[in-house]
């Protein structure tokens, strides 16, 4: 998933995340059926992660081709191994940060999910995903947005400024974008989009025990925030208090979700 620059930042423990990433996949799998395609388009998978989704896509493009492209090599390797040999010359994954994409008017449309909110820099991402769209194309999409996970942020944040964790924390710049509805409108049209729908909605999303939650919310959620955190011991127990927290919640372990789905297209 597209983010900040160091290597460190940039990388994730893709097979943890594939096992995990079940709510993305769910998410991502209604937006494809929204999907209105021949069958021979050439699409971007911008941030595809793993592949779960793009071996899906693939299944709707019998005679098309897809370029999967994310900023961890370790989300590459995965789905490259994921996908096999199974759909041949049809897919092709490239390491590009989604704000500096390598191609120009060469694709139909543009597809993503659980990735844009990583992105720093909104405009700048929509630009570039205008820039790589032939005339006509389009761009179908979904990212966390407007209160996503506010509940989750806000006990998070409180850990951050405490004594314990303060000094690990000064400076630190959050990863995510979450835009509203009409934020996201309004970049898409000054980035050139055209015909634009923008909505949020929610997705609460229940873990079955305190193991998963902890184990869920660690990898695909605060990844960033843990390795500010050098000692082990510490990133247990930050994590520990969050999940404590959680169990109190009706329902328990449950994480505020929130979908922000993005559609424009590029004028004919």
């Amino acid at each position: 998933m597209p983010e900040q620059n160091s290597s460190c930042s940039r990388e994730w423990d893709s097979s943890a995340y594939h096992r995990l990433s079940g709510p993305q996949v769910s998410w991502g799998k209604k937006v494809l059926s929204r999907l209105k395609l021949r069958g021979d388009e050439v699409l971007l998978d911008a941030g595809c992660g793993t592949g779960r989704l793009t071996a899906e896509l693939l299944q709707y493009l019998p005679d098309g081709f897809v370029v999967g492209v994310d900023l961890s090599q370790n989300m590459l390797a995965t789905a490259r191994n994921y996908l096999g040999s199974e759909y041949g010359a049809r897919v092709h994954f490239v390491a590009a940060d989604l704000q500096d994409l390598p191609f120009e008017h060469t694709f139909d449309g543009v597809f993503s999910t659980a990735a844009f909110h990583w992105v720093p820099d909104h405009l700048r991402l929509f630009r570039n995903l205008f820039r790589v769209l032939r005339s006509g194309g389009w761009l179908r999409a979904q990212c966390g947005g407007g209160p996503n996970l506010a509940r989750l942020r806000q006990r998070m944040d409180a850990l951050m400024i405490s004594s314990k964790y303060a000094p690990f924390f000064e400076g630190f710049r959050s990863p995510w974008v979450y835009n509203d509805a009409e934020t996201a409108a309004d970049l898409l049209r000054q980035a050139g989009f055209v015909e634009v729908e923008t909505s949020v909605e929610p997705a609460l999303t229940l873990q079955p025990n305190s193991a998963a939650y902890s184990e869920f919310v660690g990898t695909v959620i605060l990844r960033r925030h843990l390795e500010e955190i050098p000692d082990p011991v510490m990133r247990a127990e930050f994590i520990a208090e969050l999940t404590r927290q959680a169990a109190l919640d009706d329902p328990s372990y449950s994480l505020d979700y929130w979908r922000l789905n993005l559609s424009g297209n590029v004028p004919e």
